[in-house]
């Protein structure tokens, strides 16, 4: 594990004018610039149809850590992929746009880093204060199903939008990805929750250590969630993982 801290910030963006006007790339920027340990931060555009990469390239140039990248509409799983293949710094992290999960938080998602761990994942709690009903009954659902089809029972929570992750691990991880291996094009917006899973069931399966820490979480509205289609799209992505692990496509034996 490298002894220093050179971090890359992943912020996937995908038609996210709302956000951008609430001044969130402003607390990021005012926070990462008086951090060292923040190398640079990767906004990655998922092929924006509104003004959001215009609004970035302004803060592109306002803060010099600020590097504006620009994907074709695959989902934010590939915008995630995307960041990690082209990030800089020894670790990456990332953080939703909305930052339901100040910027702030970061802190304890470093402090477990350098205690030994190699990918540090943020945990919103049972409770998940402020959500509405279905945003927990989806919740307890997938906690059950992953539990259940891929075994990761024991982390409380996947799907939180905060984690930081070793560079090298992360590469290693994505390089052996099945089903969220090669990019696509998608109509409207995907959160692409089965990536979290297909990464956490691969980052346990090549047994890197795992650390999951309690951060401060608050349910910000978004249109990008759509609670009928990102469960039945989850729900597919882990049968799809589930039946590839059990034909023996994924390669385990070396990191």
């Amino acid at each position: 594990m490298p002894n220093n801290l050179s971090i890359t910030l992943i912020v996937p963006c995908y038609n996210e004018v709302v956000n951008l006007q609430k001044g969130v790339l402003d607390k990021i920027g005012n926070y990462v610039e008086k951090k060292d340990q923040f190398h640079e931060v990767l906004v990655v555009d998922d092929g924006s149809t509104d003004e959001s990469k215009e609004i970035v390239r302004k803060y592109v140039k306002r803060f010099p850590k600020f590097k504006l990248i620009e994907n074709n509409h695959q989902g934010k799983a590939f915008a995630i992929i995307t960041g990690i293949t082209n990030a800089e710094g020894n670790q990456v992290m990332f953080s939703d746009i909305d930052l339901a999960t100040p910027i702030e938080e970061a802190e304890k998602l470093i402090d477990a880093y350098e205690l030994g761990n190699q990918i540090v994942i943020g945990s919103r709690g049972a409770a998940r204060a402020g959500a509405p009903l279905t945003r927990k009954i989806m919740a307890l659902g997938m906690i059950t199903l992953r539990g259940i089809v891929l075994g990761l029972g024991t982390l409380r929570d996947t799907q939180c939008g905060f984690k930081l992750f070793e560079t090298s691990a992360a590469r290693k991880i994505i390089d052996k990805l099945k089903v969220f291996k090669n990019g696509k094009t998608i109509q409207g917006s995907s959160v692409s929750a089965g990536f979290d899973l297909e990464f956490l069931f691969v980052a346990k399966k090549l047994k890197y250590s795992i650390a999951e820490v309690p951060v401060t979480w608050r349910h910000v509205e978004t249109k990008n969630v759509h609670f009928i289609n990102d469960s039945l799209e989850t729900l597919s992505d882990m049968l799809k993982i589930r039946s590839y692990h059990i034909q023996g496509k994924y390669n385990f034996n070396e990191k």
